[in-house]
């Protein structure tokens, strides 16, 4: 137990590490950018109404204070940690007054339950077919899994999401294309508001399992079809070891090992794609809402959804390693 502990908390410090890392690097990039939320505002209340130079110097400086832009950029970068610390980024420019974080708040869980679901139950299900596949390797039907894996883990996400609008959304139109809920649904924790969400989130889900499953697959297959030559295996069955133990025990539990890796490395693209299906299906996600925010040129809130997204990979992948010890008991903490 002492050892476990002494390995948590070095991860622990790596994860504070890398939160440091790439939250202070997405400040510093934000404040590259050339564009001003303090002056996109001035020139949308002075289209609004005419101003005199004394009421616009006045507004500058009001929104320079508002905005934390009127000192110099240590005290910037000292003040960003502590709006980092409390959850206060500041005011949203698309949605000026409303705060950067409580949109995130909004967004943040179409996004989780929508990767949640998907992430793991590909990974779930890849890893079941593809240690079933590399172990029984004369089976016909999980050789023709993996001709349709190998057929599909090549093709974008994009593609295949656009593939589906077009066949379930024209040509068989069974399914919604756009949106998180229907129009006519009211919000809420209605079991009429749940299956709205559920039906809407078919498809961005389909999208992201069907593209991630084959990799998961042929990954899997791979180790298992290398660790059924061992001779730990080969001994197990000459014992008389029972199947079901062998494939459970001796083979994917030890394949599991570096899968559980690749997903927490897979972890780190996973904004990155969900970007993309979130546009394509019009998904009321954290990846709709950076969009929006790189189109309004809104910085604030862009700096926002990184440090968000950092902190949740950051914390994902922790909890990974954390895992890591009970599934391979030849990891030791000195």
């Amino acid at each position: 137990m002492k050892g476990y502990l002494i390995f948590v908390f070095k991860r622990l410090l790596q994860l504070a590490a890398v939160v440091f890392a790439g939250t202070s690097l997405a400040f510093f990039i934000a404040k590259l950018s050339p564009i001003s939320a303090v002056e996109t505002i001035i020139a949308r209340v002075s289209n609004q109404s005419s101003m005199s130079p004394t009421a616009i110097a006045s507004l500058r400086a009001t929104y320079e204070e508002l905005f934390g832009v009127n000192m110099p950029l240590f005290e910037q970068y000292l003040n960003f940690w502590v709006r980092l610390f409390t959850g206060d980024f500041g005011p949203s420019l698309i949605a000026y007054p409303t705060p950067a974080m409580e949109l995130i708040m909004l967004a943040l869980p179409w996004t989780a339950g929508l990767l949640l679901v998907s992430i793991v139950f590909t990974w779930i299900l890849g890893n079941i077919l593809g240690g079933l596949a590399g172990y029984y390797q004369n089976s016909r039907v999980l050789k023709g899994v993996g001709i349709v894996a190998i057929g599909i883990q090549p093709i974008p996400y994009y593609i295949v999401a656009f593939l589906m609008v077009i066949v379930f959304g024209y040509l068989w139109p069974v399914l919604p294309i756009s949106g998180g809920f229907a129009m006519n649904v009211r919000p809420g924790w209605s079991l009429q508001f749940v299956l709205s969400v559920l039906h809407h989130a078919i498809l961005p889900a389909l999208s992201l399992v069907i593209t991630g499953l084959g990799l998961w697959f042929l990954g899997m297959r791979s180790l298992v079809s290398n660790i059924i030559t061992e001779d730990y295996v080969t001994y197990a069955e000459l014992a008389g070891v029972k199947e079901g133990r062998i494939v459970s025990s001796y083979v994917i539990r030890n394949a599991l090992v570096p899968q559980l890796t690749a997903l927490a490395m897979a972890l780190g693209q996973i904004f990155s794609g969900t970007i993309i299906t979130e546009q394509v299906f019009a998904y009321p996600g954290l990846g709709s809402l950076l969009i929006r925010a790189v189109n309004g040129g809104d910085t604030t809130l862009v700096l926002a959804v990184s440090c968000i997204s950092v902190i949740a990979v950051a914390t994902a992948i922790f909890l990974i390693d954390l895992v890591h010890p009970f599934l391979d008991p030849r990891i030791r903490v000195s």
